[in-house]
């Protein structure tokens, strides 16, 4: 099966908790689609996470951080990060990620939302990016994730860009490397996170 397909055929589109500005399509379950796609890893572009809506809430309330904006989105996912700095105006988006089928799903959420994005299908994390924002919504979900998101997002902050990460209580964000910017109480699926509310927080880069 073509790949827009799949995603379309196991997702539905409808708005976005916590950030109602923005169409996604999102999988009911984790778990199905989990085994659908055979991965190693969960299939992260079929859900809103907490730390994606985050930073994407506070791109849109905060735009002057993206407008006019090259920006970068990590481990863009379902896009959502990606959608709400073209949202919020910037010059130009890359999302970025390893999984194809992620970068599927965020040219079809952008269309959805009248947004046009740049898709990357690459492992960054030893290179430096040429973008003057980058964002990086839940990256920071295990120890070994958390040790090859350090080093990238330091040096970006290092060459100048505007890094903004969201982390919704994870416990491998070594905060005393960063200085907090917001904080909300996003709502998530139970069968996600094991509970309906995550606290959730903005941080950059010291």
């Amino acid at each position: 099966m073509p790949l827009e397909a799949f995603v379309r055929e196991h997702t539905t589109a409808r708005a976005t908790r916590f950030v109602p500005e923005i169409t996604l399509r999102m999988a009911e379950d984790v778990t199905p689609l989990w085994e659908l796609t055979g991965g190693s890893e969960p299939p992260f572009w079929a859900f809103p996470w907490a730390g994606g809506q985050g930073v994407a809430r506070y791109v849109l309330d905060n735009p002057a951080s993206v407008a006019g904006k090259r920006v970068f989105d990590l481990a863009c996912g379902s896009g959502l990060v990606a959608i709400a700095a073209a949202l919020a105006g910037a010059s130009a988006v890359t999302a970025c990620d390893v999984d194809e089928l992620a970068l599927v799903a965020a040219g079809i959420n952008a269309a959805a939302n009248d947004i046009v994005l740049t898709p990357l299908v690459a492992d960054v994390l030893a290179t430096t990016v040429d973008a003057e924002v980058v964002l990086a919504g839940d990256v920071f979900y295990d120890q070994d994730m958390a040790a090859a998101m350090l080093p990238f997002l330091h040096r970006a902050a290092a060459n100048g860009s505007l890094v903004l990460v969201g982390d919704p209580s994870r416990p491998y964000l070594p905060k005393d490397q960063f200085d907090l910017l917001a904080r909300y109480d996003v709502p998530v699926p139970r069968s996600l996170e094991g509970v309906t509310v995550l606290a959730t927080s903005v941080w950059r880069p010291r």
